[in-house]
This record gives C-alpha cells, structure tokens and sequence, in this order.
C-alpha cells in the first residue's frame, strides 16, 4: 500500500494542535508569571474604574445579607435591609487594619434592628454608643483591611506575589500589601479581568476572608461594585451579603457616624 501524504497530515493534526495549544500555554502563563506584584495592582485599579474608583470619597450600599454568629447555622438571621455608609478614606495612618475614613453598617429584619456599628473617624460605636477601646480594636481589625489595595501602591507600601491559585475557580494572581505599619493583607486578582476577587488577614477572630463576585458598574464613571460579598473566619462562612445598590460621591453628614440608643439610619 503507498503512502497518502494527505492521510498522514490527518493524523498528524490532533496532536499538531495539541502541541500548539501547550506551546501557547506556556506562553500565556510565562507573560502573566512576568507581571511584577506593582504592575497587577495597577491592572486591578484600571479594571476597578480607575481614577472614578481611587477617588470615588463615599459609598452608601444597600441589599440584603445572612448572618450567622460564629458559623453557626441554628443562629443565622437574614438582614432584609443592610445599609452600608463608607467614607473612604485619603491616607491609613494607623495601618490598613484600624478604623480609617468613616463608616457606618445598619441590619435590620423587618422593622426589628439587628445591629448597628460605626466608626466616625476617631471612636467606633455600636447601637448602644460608644465602645470600649479593647472591643473597638477588635472590631476594626475585622472590618477594616480592603483599603490596603486602594494604597498599595503609596510611599511607604510594600507590595509582593504570592503563589497564584483559584478563587471559586477562576485563576487568580496573589498578591501581599504591606502597609507602612507592617500590617498584612493577601489579594487574589482575576487573572483575566483582574477584578479582586478575594481578601484575607489575620484578626483577633482568626484568619478573616472575603469573597468578591457578581460585580456590576455604577454611573458614568463606571465604578465597579461587587454584588455579592462572603465573609470568613477561619474557613467558615459568617456572612452572605447581596448589595443590590450603590450611590457614588453623595455627600454623608458627619452625624451619621455617631451611634447612640436613640439613633436611627437616615437614609
């Protein structure tokens, strides 16, 4: 039987293709192995809306949340209304883990009020008035951490890659910011769209993460808001946040920040 030069090319184009998919693999995973840490943070500013998103100075979010209390599923509520009032802020004095900006997070499920918590640049408070220092400490070391990002790439702040992984599948690029206080905060960024995907440090709680999804764009400016936020500790789920709005650079009073028993949300 003669040779068929045609038949052979057939069966040599499956692995052709095979061996040009791994050549273009490799390729694609030697260029994102080249960006350095400075360069992926610069990537996942643009991709946060760049300047509108640096700059964007408040953010008042509302939706709806599950929470449950130390994980435990026997003490989960659901938060029909979850408001969120964030100042943010210009400069991490204290370190990416202290109270910085303003802030402000009302639950409720109907008409009965959850909680209340806030931070008015100086003291943090809960629906009761101010907090003792200890528990303030504490508090804000778990709700303070994702503006590390924001000033990742200031005087002062250290930025470093880490090893890249997954977050919900989707491959991510790991990054460390170190902030000028020694403070540590561990990013995953989409390696494709680089929106940041999750955030995580450690906390007189434990080990604190928070998963990113479902973003959508808000204005003209095109900040990039993200629609769905778990929070972590320790590996286990303590909060499913849906934020189904967001309003951009609206002016917040400063009083919204002061708790107290007679306070009620405003807005």
């Amino acid at each position: 039987m003669g040779y068929d030069g045609r038949r052979g090319a057939t069966a040599w184009a499956p692995v052709l293709v095979t061996m040009l998919a791994a050549v273009l693999l490799a390729a694609g995973t030697v260029q994102a192995a080249e960006l350095t840490a400075r360069q992926i943070v610069e990537r996942a500013h643009a991709a946060a809306g760049g300047v509108a998103w640096l700059a964007a100075g408040t953010n008042v979010m509302r939706g709806e949340a599950t929470l449950c209390r130390d994980g435990d599923p026997a003490r989960c509520v659901h938060a029909d209304r979850y408001v969120m009032y964030r100042v943010y802020p210009t400069e991490l004095e204290a370190g990416a883990h202290a109270g910085s900006g303003r802030f402000r997070l009302d639950a409720h499920a109907g008409d009965r009020l959850i909680f209340q918590v806030a931070f008015d640049g100086v003291r943090s408070y809960d629906q009761d008035g101010p907090l003792p220092p200890e528990r303030a400490s504490s508090d804000e070391a778990s709700a303070f951490g994702f503006s590390a990002i924001r000033f990742a790439l200031q005087p002062g702040f250290e930025v470093e890659r880490l090893t890249d992984d997954q977050v919900e599948g989707r491959p991510c690029h790991f990054i460390r910011v170190t902030d000028p206080t020694g403070t540590r905060t561990i990013f995953g960024i989409d390696r494709s769209s680089f929106e940041v995907r999750s955030a995580g440090w450690q906390t007189p709680k434990g080990f604190h993460q928070r998963l990113y999804s479902d973003f959508y764009t808000v204005g003209p400016d095109r900040f990039v808001q993200p629609g769905r936020v778990r929070h972590y500790y320790d590996g286990v789920k303590s909060a499913d946040i849906r934020w189904t709005s967001a309003e951009i650079g609206e002016p917040i009073p400063d009083a919204m920040f002061v708790l107290g028993p007679s306070v009620e949300s405003k807005r």
